[in-house]
């Protein structure tokens, strides 16, 4: 890549295409293309096409999904899995069709079996059954993996697919009814706070561990993918290190300030008991994360705080 070489991001107001975007400009990329879902439907293959074949990029990076927690994919399943397939088929196959060689697919931890030996491996992948909390968009993610290992073994193109960890960060989705379960956690405990410390009330048992990876370091991976042809066609992206939901809790409580009480409501499901991936094969390739978790919340809650009157969905209560 050089750094007038045209890139198309995806998804490029999202969180994770956001945090791509000024990554590539922070060091230096100038040729860089988005479109709004206003202006392309990702969703209509003859739009994508014709899209790619007039915009000629020299890269794709595909940060475009329908995303969401437990309950926006239990109560959303058809949407979860068929509109983030409509997404990547229509972006890797019009990529084809226009002799794209470089592509880079972002997708999620959920693909890997929900009781695969830890820490995740790739070559867990399709060993044994899924997360039923989020099965929908795992499958879709799935084959997005599968579909450029296809094009990499039999058109021998660089499309490699990257598998982050749990993300947060800069313009995450800090909606209650369809976000994550670490923004979901710094909204509830900043409206306590604010509603004078009353108590948080948090779904499960707080017993799960998690691993999370600030988003801007994830984009960090990506600009090494962009630079390097990679060996292989699956890479894991994250920490390598995992906290229980109920230490998360305490360090968001502490970021915050929040002075009242933690309610675990433990009739609510905990999900995977366990997702830590294996980092070993980035890290082999020399990119390793940078930001610890407290030090991210903190930068994150500071984003916030900077932009309540944005929120998307719905305001603050």
């Amino acid at each position: 890549m050089n750094k007038d070489s045209k890139i198309y991001i995806a998804g490029h107001r999202g969180m994770v295409g956001s945090a791509v975007w000024r990554a590539l400009e922070k060091k230096g990329y100038t040729n860089l293309i988005g479109k709004t879902s206003g202006e392309l439907d990702l969703k209509n293959q003859v739009a994508v096409l014709e899209f790619l074949k007039e915009a000629k990029p020299e890269a794709i990076i595909d940060a475009a999904a329908r995303v969401g927690g437990i309950l926006a994919n239990n109560d959303f399943p058809y949407q979860f899995l068929m509109e983030n397939l409509q997404i990547q088929n229509n972006l890797i196959d019009s990529a084809l069709k226009c002799d794209i060689n470089k592509f880079i697919f972002l997708g999620s931890s959920c693909i890997y079996p929900k009781l695969a030996p830890q820490p995740l491996k790739e070559e867990y992948l399709l060993t044994d059954s899924l997360e039923p909390t989020n099965e929908w968009y795992a499958i879709a993610k799935i084959t997005g993996v599968k579909a450029c290992q296809a094009i990499r073994k039999q058109f021998n193109k660089d499309f490699v697919s990257l598998m982050p960890t749990n993300l947060y960060g800069y313009f995450d989705n800090f909606d209650l009814k369809t976000s994550h379960v670490l923004p979901a956690m710094l909204r509830k405990f900043y409206e306590a706070k604010i509603n004078g410390n009353s108590d948080v009330t948090l779904w499960g048992s707080g017993t799960p561990m998690r691993e999370f990876l600030f988003v801007d370091d994830l984009a960090e991976a990506v600009v090494y993918a962009l630079e390097n042809k990679l060996p292989e066609y699956l890479y894991n992206v994250g920490s390598g290190k995992d906290i229980t939901i109920k230490e998360l809790a305490e360090t968001m409580k502490r970021v915050i300030g929040h002075e009242g009480n933690i309610v675990w409501d433990v009739e609510k499901p905990d999900g995977t008991p366990r997702k830590l991936m294996d980092v070993s094969k980035m890290a082999a390739l020399g990119w390793e994360y940078s930001t610890e978790l407290q030090e991210g919340i903190e930068k994150t809650y500071q984003w916030f705080l900077e932009n309540i009157e944005d929120i998307k969905e719905v305001k603050l209560t």
